[in-house]
């Protein structure tokens, strides 16, 4: 399991690498949450629940990838970790427990602002794993 991030100028492109479904999810949210400030100096002190869904993974991923700056940014949530599940109907849906406590902009070394996320270059995989790529517009 693991993320990179790939140098671009206006944007962040990053690659998950993960064994299942929920782990991509996980990562992904790490990564972003990672490339937003340092989640390490974050600590547990309140929870705030969210959602996310879509059609089909390409929309589910670009829901999760909108839902989770939305909490950092707009909401001034920092996110120490995230608990969620994964649930697949006629669509998917995530609904997830974010824990955390007020963004503090020095405490919390706030890095960047995600604008959106975006559907170009974006890629899932499932073979024997998950690989997930996609844009987020810095």
């Amino acid at each position: 399991m693991s993320y990179k991030f790939l140098d671009h100028a206006t944007d962040a492109i990053i690659e998950v690498k993960a064994k299942d479904l929920h782990e991509a999810f996980s990562v992904t949210a790490d990564a972003v949450i990672n490339l937003t400030l340092d989640q390490d100096k974050v600590e547990e002190k309140e929870e705030k629940k969210f959602s996310a869904q879509g059609k089909d993974l390409r929309y589910l991923l670009f829901s999760w990838l909108e839902e989770i700056p939305f909490l950092l940014i707009t909401e001034g949530f920092a996110i120490k970790k995230i608990e969620f599940d994964i649930i697949q109907d006629q669509d998917y849906r995530i609904n997830a427990i974010a824990y955390g406590e007020p963004l503090d902009f020095k405490k919390h070394n706030f890095k960047v602002e995600i604008k959106a996320p975006t559907f170009y270059d974006m890629e899932i995989k499932q073979n024997g794993g998950v690989f997930m790529r996609f844009l987020l517009d810095l």
